[in-house]
């Protein structure tokens, strides 16, 4: 498997989470390491480290059904040991309240930048995943 394919593969494991609800893989491909971060427009605001992004993770994931995304026009530098991808994202699903058993179809439009590093096997050392506001 080239880079590309094992980077575009990391990076598909993280939203497949949402899909299959096994979030055991999360831990697996991000770094766990204090310089790990992520930022997104989803509160809370504040860039996070290793533990807070991955329970952010697990919760957003279980509580969307019918989950399911979309990578488009995904652009790959590699820089020796670093990775750098930007790139379109769509996600859509359920967003479900189990106090009230309500939900709430969504659908986001955003972009999300990783940097991913290479040691001995790619892992996202960083996110920041944004809206696209029409």
């Amino acid at each position: 498997m080239t880079d590309n394919e094992e980077i575009i593969k990391i990076i598909e494991t993280l939203f497949q989470s949402g899909i299959t609800k096994d979030l055991s893989k999360l831990r697996e491909i991000h770094l766990d390491d204090p310089k790990f971060s992520s930022f997104s427009d989803l509160p809370p605001y504040d860039l996070k480290d290793y533990q807070t992004t991955i329970e952010l993770e697990e919760l957003r994931f279980i509580s969307i059904s019918d989950y399911n995304y979309e990578i488009k026009n995904p652009k790959i530098s590699i820089f020796e040991n670093f990775a750098i991808v930007a790139l379109e994202l769509i996600q859509k699903g359920m967003l479900v309240d189990n106090k009230s058993y309500t939900g709430e179809h969504m659908i986001i439009n955003g972009r999300a930048t990783f940097v991913l590093v290479k040691q001995p096997t790619w892992k996202i050392a960083h996110i920041h995943l944004s809206k696209i506001f029409n």
